[in-house]
């Protein structure tokens, strides 16, 4: 069993910035897949970023210039660093865990309880 924590979410401007950061149960960065998932008001749980355990990152369309994601093994923590955030990046922000990638989609085995981001304009 695998147990994430998020946090860092917050009420920020629009053309700010916030890192959030998940905290792993356990060191799983060498054998699985992480990522950031979304969900905005009366919308469906969309894919952010995910990173595979060898390294590559993938971005959703549009969010590359703005959005980083990256980890501290270490510290068994994962980041997402956003910057000239929108009104349209206000949602609930997901931390998930291992499953796979298929066609551009990811399925996590584990999920984080998500925490809030809300841009203001």
């Amino acid at each position: 069993q695998v147990q994430l924590m998020e946090s860092g979410g917050g009420l920020v401007q629009a053309g700010g910035s916030l890192k959030l950061s998940c905290v792993v149960s356990r060191n799983i960065f060498s054998t699985c897949r992480m990522g950031w998932f979304r969900q905005a008001p009366g919308k469906e749980r969309e894919l952010v970023s995910t990173i595979s355990a060898d390294g590559p990152i993938r971005y959703a369309d549009g969010l590359r210039a703005r959005f980083t994601l990256s980890q501290e093994k270490p510290k068994n923590t994962l980041y997402l660093q956003m910057s000239n955030l929108t009104t349209e990046d206000t949602a609930i922000y997901y931390c998930a865990a291992c499953g796979y990638y298929s066609n551009g989609h990811y399925y996590p085995d584990y999920w984080g309880q998500g925490t809030q981001v809300t841009v203001s304009s």
